[in-house]
């Protein structure tokens, strides 16, 4: 394979497990406007793309207009603003492979469609052992993924072209997002969403535990 010099990668479902943290959150704002809540299960398909779509998806469809999304968008904040760390941690075998990676000096990144506010506040309290060159959420600076620009972003600010990054996550939209970059994409199965899914949005390799990206990417190669 080529000589990778760094990695992005994506954060809920990817390096953290904190699915859970989020729909109790999003389960106790629906209940306090009295609307059925959802399965854990079911918030597997409904992060991903930042907490406003997940809001829509998740309300009845007679509220899914604007005003009633942005009333619960706020109080979905407030309450995964309480939590957002309850649960949430380390997917196991991650921390080895970050170790790897330093001891290695390829630069590492975090590339989320979560807010960039919870994006910085989570890795601040999971990810502080390690050095990361950029650690960046949702902003209005950039479309949210899968739109490339952030992805792009990093790499100009870390100096490395495209082609050298290894883009590493769980869903269609990380896959895309590394395709439309010119990233290798690398789709985890730990995480959110299905093989299938990863394979048919452009993943070029797809691994079932951390190490497996240092068996396929650099000790066999």
């Amino acid at each position: 394979m080529r000589n990778y010099q760094a990695f992005i990668f994506d954060l809920d479902g990817t390096l953290v497990n904190s699915l859970e943290d989020i729909a109790d959150a999003m389960n106790r704002t629906l209940l306090r406007f009295y609307y059925p809540i959802h399965s854990y299960e079911a918030y597997k398909y409904f992060v991903g793309k930042g907490l406003k779509n997940l809001v829509y998806q998740c309300v009845p469809v007679e509220h899914q207009n604007e005003e009633d999304v942005l009333t619960c968008l706020d109080v979905m904040m407030e309450e995964y603003g309480k939590t957002y760390a309850e649960k949430t941690k380390l997917y196991p075998g991650i921390d080895k492979l970050l170790n790897y990676l330093t001891e290695k000096k390829i630069k590492m990144s975090v590339l989320s469609n979560k807010s960039d506010i919870l994006t910085k506040k989570i890795a601040g309290k999971l990810l502080s052992r390690w050095q990361f060159e950029l650690i960046l959420g949702a902003t209005d600076i950039f479309p949210r993924k899968p739109d490339p620009g952030s992805a792009l972003f990093i790499a100009q600010k870390i100096n490395i072209s495209p082609e050298k990054i290894i883009y590493v996550g769980d869903t269609n939209i990380d896959m895309k997002t590394a395709v439309a970059a010119g990233m290798f994409p690398v789709g985890v199965t730990w995480g959110f969403r299905t093989k299938n899914e990863l394979q048919n949005a452009g993943a070029e390799l797809i691994i079932d535990y951390p190490e497996d990206i240092l068996k396929k990417i650099f000790i066999n190669n």
